[in-house]
């Protein structure tokens, strides 16, 4: 009997395509769905925060690097977006970790900071991470607006979540890939608007 052959891996060129074909498949609307969000919360003075676990919150702290300096056209005289990434304050988060538990890393932090109004911005490539689903949760019943961006089929945070970015794919390395993608485009997008906004005259 053959020994089993082992799939190879993808070529440079075939993964490149992978991602490609993967990104085509991502819901355009819901990309704008997205930028209109963080746009809504830019002009009513609202915070926006992101949360992630892993690769999902390394992209959590890179959006929110870019999403508060990249968008500034005008350092001297723009108003800022109110950005936090949850994921960047390791002694807090190992303290309630510690005390309460990893699963109310997250929303422990959100008792101390949000406001109805603010926007919770969830990553999570199963859609199925516990602290990611507390934190919306508790946002959801505390008049915050949500939403997920996730992948494979979107888990449980495609429910939980008001509304949902979903790359609808199994590898959790593609999903964080293209999600870093997206969120470039997003950056892109409100850089012009907030400078729209900004240069816009008074009615």
């Amino acid at each position: 009997m053959a020994a089993s052959k082992e799939s190879s891996p993808l070529s440079v060129t075939e993964y490149l395509d992978r991602i490609a074909s993967t990104a085509r498949r991502v819901s355009a609307a819901a990309v704008e769905e997205l930028v209109n969000a963080i746009l809504e919360a830019y002009r009513n003075n609202r915070f926006v925060f992101v949360i992630g676990n892993g690769g999902s919150g390394s992209n959590a702290s890179h959006l929110c690097e870019d999403l508060g300096k990249g968008t500034v056209s005008d350092f001297d005289a723009q108003k800022r977006l109110k950005i936090l990434s949850l994921t960047d304050n390791t002694p807090y988060i190992l303290a309630w970790a510690n005390d309460a538990g990893y699963e109310r890393i997250f929303v422990e932090q959100l008792r101390n900071l949000a406001s109805p109004g603010d926007l919770l911005i969830a990553i999570s490539g199963s859609g199925n991470s516990p602290n990611i689903l507390q934190a919306v949760s508790f946002a959801n019943e505390h008049g915050m607006k949500t939403f997920g961006v996730t992948g494979c089929d979107g888990g449980e945070l495609k429910q939980a979540a008001e509304a949902s970015l979903i790359v609808p794919c199994p590898d959790m390395g593609m999903i964080e890939a293209i999600h870093s993608i997206l969120f470039h485009y997003l950056v892109d997008q409100l850089r012009e608007r907030f400078r729209q906004e900004h240069t816009r005259p008074p009615k």
